[in-house]
């Protein structure tokens, strides 16, 4: 049975004591290591080994940053090959160590290669990098900070590019957590809380998608015999459509609504696209939280345990708390219903006007995304 494949990151020469046992507190979880030094990785002889190092990253399940006193050597322009350095940009608020590719180091490389990836990546800086890291900060802006000598720094003239990818790492806009460590410890007992935990939440909802599924089977099939005793009683045709249009648009029309759509015109008036609808209530991005699993660890405290957001032009978002697949079958119902006739369907939203109809998947949030990533971002540092 295949372990977690961890990819451990950093300079060798500064950080050989703490990669060595690392690697073996990595072994006794039953984890396999993945290190450079130890002759882990596939060094293809067709390519530079800085190329190798980072082809190795996208073969690993986690990465393991540490970063300490050293910057490491700069990578070859070769190993640049491949990297979509735009897209990185968007990939966190603070961009200045990938303006000049070629100042980058393999290291920073393959993070990269890793946020590039999608893997998770848990970062772990020296105290003593964090502490002159925090001086820089406060006086970046000044024209003598690359005269500074940073104590913790081994060459000077480094600094600001490991300052400045930490910065890059913590204003990530997922996925930016950093741990400040002394000692070899600190590493292994926030790695054990963070991998139990991560195991815990797995199996936590693995037991509520089971309890979920057996939920909506249950409904479904007292709704389909209520369905079914109503439409037999209705005898006439145009009747029994509308009777049918109750019960299958019934979510949809609760969902728009909840969106804030209140304008029966647009509901029942003309063809309206999917997108022109979400436009037309503001929504211009919709976020599943199945394939970002660090935004859904912002925004454990929930109550609602969203699985996909909406997020309005001005940051401020719906949680919505089926799967996206049940967006997508709403999506595909309003591309049915605005098919109906006008008549019809001004008769099937003002019958469900007169219903309750909340079923209670869809909750508006008031204040920005950010804002709750933020509070909710225990290790998030202040400038």
């Amino acid at each position: 049975m295949a372990g977690l494949r961890v990819f451990v990151s950093s300079t060798c020469y500064d950080l050989s004591v703490i990669r060595s046992q690392l690697r073996i507190f990595i072994q006794n979880l039953g984890h396999e290591p993945f290190m450079s030094d130890y002759s882990d990785l596939l060094y293809d002889p067709r390519t530079h080994t800085h190329t190798s190092c980072v082809d190795e990253v996208g073969a690993a399940d986690v990465v393991v940053l540490i970063i300490g006193s050293r910057f490491g050597g700069k990578v070859v322009p070769d190993a640049l090959a491949g990297f979509d350095f735009e897209s990185l940009k968007k990939e966190s608020r603070s961009i200045e160590s990938l303006k000049k590719h070629e100042n980058l180091s393999i290291t920073q490389l393959e993070i990269l290669k890793a946020v590039q990836s999608d893997i998770p990546i848990y970062t772990f800086i020296d105290a003593g990098v964090m502490h002159d890291h925090s001086l820089y900060e406060k006086n970046k802006d000044n024209p003598i900070i690359k005269e500074i000598l940073f104590p913790s720094i081994e060459k000077p003239h480094t600094a600001l590019f490991i300052f400045e990818f930490i910065n890059f790492l913590r204003h990530r806009t997922k996925g930016n957590s950093v741990y400040p460590f002394s000692k070899l410890q600190d590493i292994e007992d926030i790695l054990k809380r963070q991998w139990s935990a991560l195991f815990q939440r797995l199996v936590q909802e693995q037991r509520n998608k089971a309890f979920e599924v057996k939920r909506i089977e249950n409904l479904t099939e007292q709704f389909e015999d209520l369905k079914t005793a109503i439409l037999t009683s209705i005898s006439n045709t145009n009747e029994r459509e509308v009777a049918r249009g109750v019960v299958k648009y019934r979510r949809l029309i609760d969902f728009v609504k909840s969106l804030g759509l209140h304008d029966n015109k647009y509901l029942v008036k003309d063809e309206h696209s999917w997108d022109e609808l979400l436009k037309y209530v503001g929504i211009q991005e919709i976020i599943d939280l199945n394939h970002d699993p660090e935004l859904m660890s912002n925004l454990r405290n929930f109550p609602m345990r969203p699985k996909v957001l909406l997020i309005k032009e001005d940051r401020t978002f719906f949680e919505f708390r089926m799967s996206i697949e049940v967006l997508n079958n709403i999506s595909l119902d309003w591309e049915s219903f605005i098919k109906l006739s006008e008549n019809t369907r001004e008769i099937i939203v003002d019958a469900l006007g007169d219903m309750r109809t909340s079923i209670g998947t869809l909750r508006y949030i008031k204040e920005p995304l950010e804002y709750f990533m933020n509070r909710n971002d225990e290790n998030d540092l202040e400038d």
